[in-house]
Order: C-alpha cells, then sequence, then structure tokens
C-alpha cells in the first residue's frame, strides 16, 4: 500500500461519502464489518473476495477500520479460506513484490466463521466474532457498522435473514447500520419473489435491502443517464417521431459448461433478460428524474415497467441449442430456452409504437452486449442508390444508429452516412467512435461488483432494485414463464455458432429493424 497520508486523505473521502454529509458535521464513525455468506462459494471467490481487495487497494477499506468475515457450513481455519481466495486475488509467479504484500495485509482482514444458515449457534458465534473486532477498534457501541454480502442460492435468504436479525444486529442510535446485501435471482416467477420479498421485509427495512443487479455497476450503463440528460442534442431526438427501434443484446459464444442443471431451473429468460436486461431498458426508455437521488431515479424506472404492454406469443421466439440436452445435469426432455428475443411495447406518449427488442442466447456465433439504438429512415432521401455498395440495387441508405458497446470492448459510437472520398458522389456508413481502450489509455476500468459494495458501504440504493420495481419486472414476464414451463411455448433448435433460430432474424425484421449490409465496425487499435 502507500503512504500513510493518502490513508487519512482516502479514509476522510470514504467516511464523508458513506454518508453523504461533510464529514466535519457528523460524528466519528465506527468500524466497518463486511461478512460475506457463502464464502466457500464460486461467487465469493471469483467476485465478492477479488472486489473488496481492489477496494481495499484503492484504500476505500482502511485496514485500521474494516474487517472482512467468511461465514459458511465448510469446516475450514482462516488460513485455509485466505489461501482458497488468495489465487483469484493475484499470480504469486508473476507479481511484484509490492503486490504480494498488499494480498498479505488484505488477508490479515479475513477471518473466517463456521456454522449453519439456519442455526443460531454459529449466527452467535460470527456476532462474538464482530463484536471482539468492534471492541479491539474502540466503537461507541450503536456506531459500527455491519454490511452482510449473501453469496448464497435465493433459497436460504430467509432464514440467514432471520439469523443475522436474531443475533447479529447492530444498534443504529449512534449513526451505526446493519445492511444486507442479496445476488439474483429474486424468485422465479411474480409469486415466489413476492413471497421471498415478504419474507425479508418482515425482517429488514427497505433502506437496508440491496438488491444487486450487477449490470446495473457496468461502466457503460451507469453513462446512460449522463448520455441522455446532459446532453442536448439527444433531447429532441430520444422519442418515438426519431427513433425507429431499440435493441438490447446479450450474446454468449458458449453454452452451459458443467453449470447445465442450474440453468435448466431458471433458462435465458429468469437468468438474463427478466433483470440484465429489463434494467438496461428502463434507463434507456425513463424521463428525466427530478434529481440524482435514488429514490427519484427508480421512481422513474418503475413507471416505464408499469407502462409495458402484455407480451404477445407471436412477438416471441425462443431457441434451446443442439447439444445442450446431452449435459447429464439437464433432464432429457428439458424445454428451457437458452436463447430468447422478445419485443417489448411501452404504452406512454414518448415510446408508443417503438418496439424495444430483448434478445439473449447461449452458444452463438458471438460475445457480446449492447444497446442499439436504430432511428428512421431519411424523409425524401434524395441519396438513394448512391452508397458505394448497393449501385444499382434500389435499396436504400443505412439508417443512422447509436450503439452502446457494454461488454467487451465498451464503446459508443454513432453509425452516420457520409460522401465515399474520390471523385464519385458516392455515400458509405461510417461511425463517429468514442472507444474507451483508445480515449481513456491507462485508466482502469472498474469491475461492476467494486462499484456496487462501494455503494452499499455508501448507503447510495440508486443502483439496487427496490421491492415495487421487482415486482413489476416479474408482471411483465411472469405469464410467459408459466406459458414456458407448462410446455405451452417450446423452443426452436439451433446450431451452436450461430445467429440462433432463423425465426429469431425474422421477428427482428418484422418489429421494423434494418440491417445495414457491407458494414461492420472494427475497434479501433491503439
Amino acid at each position: 500500500m502507500e503512504s500513510g497520508s493518502w490513508h487519512i486523505e482516502k479514509r476522510e473521502t470514504f467516511r464523508s461519502e458513506s454518508f453523504g454529509r461533510d464529514v466535519d458535521n457528523v460524528p466519528e464513525t465506527g468500524c466497518l464489518s463486511i461478512v460475506v455468506l457463502g464464502a466457500s462459494g464460486d461467487l465469493a471467490k471469483k467476485k465478492t473476495f477479488p472486489a473488496l481487495y481492489h477496494l481495499f487497494l484503492q484504500g476505500f477499506l482502511p485496514p485500521d477500520e474494516v474487517h472482512i468475515f467468511g461465514y459458511a457450513r465448510t469446516k475450514i481455519s482462516d488460513d485455509e479460506l485466505r489461501n482458497r481466495i488468495r489465487g483469484y486475488l493475484i499470480n504469486d509467479k508473476s507479481a511484484s513484490t509490492e503486490q504480494l504484500d498488499n494480498v498479505t495485509k488484505f488477508l490479515e482482514l479475513v477471518k473466517y466463521v463456521s456454522g449453519s444458515y439456519d442455526s443460531e449457534e454459529g449466527f452467535r458465534l460470527l456476532d462474538k466474532e464482530i463484536a471482539k473486532h468492534e471492541l479491539s477498534k474502540n466503537s461507541v457501541e450503536g456506531s459500527s457498522r455491519r454490511l452482510f454480502y449473501l453469496a448464497l442460492p435465493p433459497s436460504v435468504y430467509p432464514s440467514v435473514c432471520k439469523m443475522i436479525r436474531h443475533n447479529c444486529m447492530n444498534k443504529s442510535d449512534l449513526g451505526g447500520w446493519t445492511r444486507i446485501v442479496v445476488e439474483k435471482p429474486f424468485g422465479k416467477d411474480l409469486e415466489s419473489a413476492e413471497q421471498l420479498s415478504s419474507q425479508i421485509g418482515q425482517l429488514f427495512d427497505e433502506p437496508q435491502i440491496y438488491r444487486i443487479d450487477h449490470y446495473l455497476g457496468k461502466e457503460l450503463v451507469q453513462n446512460l443517464l449522463v448520455l441522455r440528460f446532459a446532453n442536448r442534442f439527444f433531447l429532441p431526438l430520444w422519442n418515438r417521431d426519431n427513433i425507429d427501434n431499440v435493441q438490447i443484446v446479450f450474446r454468449e459464444d458458449f453454452g452451459t459448461e458443467g453449470r447445465g442443471g442450474y440453468f435448466d431451473e431458471y433458462g435465458i429468460i429468469r437468468d438474463i433478460i427478466q433483470n440484465h436486461l429489463l434494467q438496461v431498458l428502463c434507463l434507456v426508455a425513463m424521463e428525466k428524474p427530478v434529481s440524482l437521488k435514488p429514490e427519484h431515479i427508480r421512481d422513474e424506472k418503475v413507471k416505464v415497467l408499469q407502462s409495458v404492454l402484455p407480451i404477445k406469443d407471436e412477438e416471441v421466439v425462443l431457441g434451446q441449442y443442439e447439444g445442450y440436452r446431452d449435459d447429464p445435469t439437464v433432464p432429457d426432455h428439458s424445454n428451457t430456452p437458452t436463447f430468447a428475443t422478445v419485443v417489448l411495447r411501452i404504452h406512454n406518449e414518448r415510446w408508443e409504437g417503438v418496439p424495444f427488442i430483448l434478445k439473449a442466447g447461449k452458444a452463438l456465433n458471438s460475445r457480446k452486449a449492447e444497446i442499439r439504438v436504430q432511428f428512421k429512415d431519411v424523409p425524401g432521401d434524395i441519396f438513394k442508390c448512391m452508397a458505394s455498395d448497393l449501385q444499382n440495387s434500389g435499396k436504400k441508405q443505412g439508417r443512422n444508429e447509436f450503439v452502446i458497446r457494454l461488454q467487451p470492448s465498451e464503446a459508443m459510437y454513432m453509425k452516420l452516412t457520409v460522401k465515399q472520398p474520390g471523385l464519385e458522389m458516392l455515400t458509405v456508413q461510417s461511425e463517429l467512435d468514442l472507444s474507451y481502450r483508445q480515449r481513456y489509455q491507462g485508466v482502469t476500468i472498474p469491475e461492476a461488483y467494486e462499484r456496487l459494495i462501494l455503494d452499499t458501504i455508501r448507503g447510495d440504493q440508486q443502483h439496487f432494485v427496490r421491492r415495487d420495481e421487482l415486482k413489476a419486472a416479474w408482471e411483465i414476464f411472469t405469464p410467459l414463464l408459466h406459458r414456458i414451463d407448462d410446455g405451452e411455448k417450446k423452443p426452436l433448435p439451433y446450431k451452436p455458432g450461430s445467429r440462433g433460430p432463423e425465426a429469431a432474424d425474422e421477428l427482428l425484421a418484422k418489429a421494423g429493424y434494418v440491417q445495414t449490409h457491407g458494414y461492420i465496425w472494427i475497434p479501433p487499435t491503439l
């Protein structure tokens, strides 16, 4: 780590931002205890602990204030947990001495407690260890902060939350708090989600609950509000008068890869579309909030969801890649889709008649996640048939598109028609391009989990899903999901490495999307 003065500066920023007030006007805050439940699982090792480590490196988790506790059923020692997560933090063979020292300092903050998820004995022991840490930091009772990250299956959320509520709560009368972070999936349909929300809601108030969706922590997703509401030229264009259709796409070039049994319980709609892509849709379609306060932003997102019309069967294409059922953990007659294209329609003044096409799939021909806003044709196009690759074809110019590439190769670019250099009056599609890797050289884009965990510490719920927002999202998709679960709607087979079922491209064209032939965006090289 770096110098002591740097630590002090970061610590003051940390305290000030944690409470959203000037640091001189708040009482000295107590220490912070971060508890990772499910500490021996994949999510904790691959995402949660690495995110905490990077926050530690940047000075947001000062070692004189913070302690990290792992909790799981596995009976292992502190050192065994540290060794398990070490490999996910750093490569010992290629690391510098300073990096190795940093990892060692971070791991010294990690302690392990073993116990079951439905037994008071384990959670009393956990509370005892947390209290011991708080006492060692001379925290005034009621001023310390406790953050519980549930890197666990949703089935154990109710029992774990009950144990935390009865055994591990901090007294919050002196500025301290207790918060819980829960991972998706939040239920499997409207009924189960509401039941889960009710069970947790009986134990914790809404400001204490952080329903995490890591897509809301991605750099380009967080840029959406700035793009839309801080740039004048977007304001008059962002509506049904100018935009023909919007695509929000998630593609993976690999299949379930050993997770077939887990995936088969949920499918691509529950796994990706109902949460990640729908959250992105909200940010693309919402009205300008009154302010940047979390509740004002979340209010506008809920309004969008409540304006979505019921999904029509003819505007849904499902697919399942050939070979999916070869996985021994997948039932032989599984009806679970690994691909879906769904057209959503928003019934309000801004978006009436504009299809929002949500598309996600596994084992496709490419890996990417992007937002593609396609504008309408130019009225009275005088350059028709002058495109260099469309001479004598009778086709129209390619449409303008604004594309936000979420991953990989983060970028945003605007597709334009321009004159091709030369003596002839020929047009060609090109782009105005902001590629992050080229424009922001040397800048490390933080992982989504880093941002979101820091937000929970600061008490900022802007990028987390509120209960009524969750309910509205499930209301949109539950009827379709039940038809799939009941076998009424079946997925079409498609070959791994393809674009998905041909019917999906046909639906895309029917919804109004016009593909630009002969144009491929190539990320610029450094």
